[in-house]
């Protein structure tokens, strides 16, 4: 056998990270490649607008691309989209943020949670994560060397963060708290008071705060409250957002964090040697959907709010219970009546009737029991989806 066969026989002792090793694949993308092998498939699946991004968008895009703009960017993000960036946040919440200091354009929000929790956490370090919630949020804290302390919510609380719970898994070694309202998988919200509760305990804790706030615009019979905006908050808060879900763009990765100088100018090193920058067609698009993108996102957002309220009384009908989701394009009804774990029920649903959810496995050990619904689908589609579904449930309904 040659060297080179010995090596590859043999393998470094240790070779994968440990960190890396303890984390477990994402049930999302499990079941997305499921679907990818069948056919004549419903996905209420994928986390992703069915729009198409707005044509000017595009178009803009497309203009940078026909002048020549394909190289890099500074670290930091185009400057005209770090001012667009802050006049937005300005406008919308009374926010001021320096775009020259206190604004990062992320490769997404994803990338965004990746930096934040890089930048801030030293080994050992814990942070609140809530139970159901993204995928990312805990594996982020794992990767960057921390312990992600999961609180429990329920279907009783509409799958809200609720204080006293916080507060009481804390410990001398907490760092900070990953909030994201509106909520991935539940499409929950918390009011204003509500986070007011979470914002005590980061004060009087002395924790940070990083804010998911991708949904923000997908809100539906209330409004989104900013978490930076309540009183101590802002120079507590890194805030993150971006133009994945409400200007349907999930494919051009762009988003941004917002915060103060020290934690920005962090998250940067971080993010000029694993990233660099943003892509600039990606930037340029985005530039355009905060100058001009307004109208389309009112029309996806009322379109969103129809297909909600479809889906919802869709799923309580045929006896899966569902709250109602204020929030993103979610619905997240409980199938324990049907005797299945979730992830039973969603591979039975998928195999049988070409019907794709995620089991609410996948977020935690608290979403267990549920299947998260996108409702980011034609109404056509989402129509024939709850009549399979409804087939599927009275086949399987016990007794």
């Amino acid at each position: 056998m040659s060297i080179t066969g010995a090596v590859r026989a043999k393998g470094p002792r240790g070779a994968i990270s440990q960190r890396v090793g303890q984390l477990a694949p994402s049930g999302i993308r499990r079941f997305f490649g499921l679907v990818s092998s069948l056919e004549g498939v419903i996905s209420l699946g994928i986390g992703e607008p069915d729009f198409a991004t707005p044509w000017h968008v595009t178009e803009a895009a497309i203009y940078s691309l026909e002048k020549g703009q394909t190289m890099y960017t500074a670290t930091y993000g185009l400057p005209q989209l770090r001012h667009e960036v802050a006049r937005y946040l300005e406008d919308r919440y009374a926010l001021r943020y320096s775009p020259d200091d206190e604004l990062l354009i992320t490769v997404g929000v994803s990338q965004g949670l990746d930096l934040a929790t890089r930048a801030i956490l030293d080994p050992g370090d814990e942070v609140i994560v809530p139970d159901p919630g993204y995928v990312a949020y805990g594996s982020c804290v794992v990767l960057a060397g921390g312990v992600p302390l999961a609180v429990p919510t329920s279907q009783e609380t509409d799958f809200k963060l609720e204080a006293p719970q916080v507060e009481a898994r804390l410990s001398d070694r907490t760092k900070a708290i990953i909030i994201g309202y509106p909520a991935n998988p539940t499409g929950a919200v918390m009011a204003k008071g509500e986070l007011a509760g979470i914002a005590e305990i980061a004060r009087k804790h002395n924790l940070l705060v990083i804010s998911d706030e991708i949904y923000a615009r997908l809100v539906y019979g209330m409004e989104h409250t900013c978490f930076a905006t309540l009183p101590g908050m802002k120079e507590r808060t890194i805030l993150l957002g971006g133009f994945s879900k409400a200007y349907a763009m999930t494919g051009w990765r762009v988003g941004y964090a917002a915060a103060r100088a020290e934690i920005i100018e962090a998250m940067s090193k971080i993010h000029q040697y694993a990233m660099l920058c943003a892509p600039i067609m990606g930037q340029v698009a985005a530039i355009e959907a905060l100058s001009s993108g307004q109208a389309a996102v009112e029309e996806m957002v009322a379109e969103y709010d129809r297909r909600r309220r479809v889906i919802v009384k869709g799923l309580n009908d045929i006896g899966l219970s569902c709250f109602e989701p204020k929030g993103a394009f979610y619905a997240f009804p409980s199938v324990r009546g049907t005797g299945m774990s979730s992830e039973q029920f969603a591979e039975r649903l998928l195999l049988e009737e070409r019907v794709a959810v995620i089991p609410g496995s996948a977020f935690g050990a608290c979403g267990e029991g549920h299947v998260r619904c996108c409702y980011a689908a034609s109404l056509s589609d989402i129509e024939e989806a709850l009549e399979r579904m409804g087939r599927f449930v009275s086949r399987h309904s016990p007794g």
